[in-house]
């Protein structure tokens, strides 16, 4: 059976070097193009994506740069996160992508690469997240884990490179605002799963408590993390979905439609 997950991140495995590689969204076109391919990718793949506490986003303060750290098990999640950011948000997505020089169009949406080869061959990028902040047009989007984890794995443990940028950028800018998020991908009374994301209470830091201790704040946000991702796992296991908003449903299916009518019909004698 192919292996599934490893705990070597590609760049490091493969140990070949890969100059680094900024985002680059200055063409309207491929903006366009990209909003409309990684949209239409998740409607063809999934009945819905529903989305919990936005508000708290929305109500953040603006005047600070923002952060969104979720988890990463699979393929999808850099597509989820770029409808995040751009059709839930409206803001232009930067998200640190490994091997870019495999898929190059995608920094044409706001992806930028990262080498883990070493904490060295890294900087840059990290350098680069905290730069890029202070376009408040931009949402970073991090999969702090730094590699692709089972579904639901814990416990939840994160690279120390989400609590630098963040020590840096509050120390650049002021403040930064972190949103924990949980994405889960659930088969419900569809035919097809469906994305369920749910927003966190922001945290914020500020200049005046930048200066920490990086591990201690790391397991601070691997805590907030793990926090909304079990409360929003037990939402789903007791189906207590009530608060999601929609930002896409298909219509139903011919068969699911004739299904539904089937429901209806009341045969007499039958006990249904």
């Amino acid at each position: 059976m192919e292996h599934l997950y490893s705990k070597i991140p590609p760049t490091k495995l493969r140990n070949q070097n890969e100059r680094f590689r900024p985002a680059n969204t200055s063409s309207k076109f491929w903006l366009w193009v990209a909003d409309r391919f990684f949209y239409g990718m998740l409607e063809n793949r999934f009945f819905a994506l529903r989305y919990k506490g936005a508000e708290k986003v929305f109500q953040r303060d603006t005047s600070a740069p923002t952060i969104l750290f979720a988890p990463h098990s699979n393929w999808w999640d850099g597509i989820v996160g770029y409808n995040i950011c751009n059709r839930i948000f409206h803001h232009e997505i930067r998200l640190m992508v490994e091997e870019l020089n495999r898929f190059p169009l995608l920094r044409r949406a706001g992806a930028f690469s990262v080498n883990k080869k070493s904490p060295y061959a890294s900087m840059e990028a990290l350098k680069y997240s905290i730069e890029t902040l202070g376009n408040l047009n931009n949402f970073l989007y991090i999969f702090p884990q730094g590699i692709i984890m089972p579904p639901n794995y814990r416990p939840i443990r994160f690279q120390t490179g989400l609590a630098y940028i963040a020590e840096k950028a509050a120390e650049k800018y002021g403040k930064v605002n972190l949103v924990p998020i949980a994405v889960n991908y659930a088969f419900l009374r569809a035919d097809r799963p469906e994305v369920l994301v749910e927003f966190a209470d922001i945290i914020e830091l500020t200049k005046s408590e930048s200066k920490l201790d990086r591990k201690e704040y790391t397991h601070h946000l691997e805590n907030a993390m793990t926090h909304i991702c079990d409360n929003q796992f037990r939402d789903i296991a007791e189906g207590n979905l009530d608060d999601y908003e929609t930002l896409f449903q298909q219509k139903l299916k011919w068969y699911r439609k004739i299904e539904q009518r089937l429901k209806k019909i009341e045969i007499k004698g039958s006990g249904v």
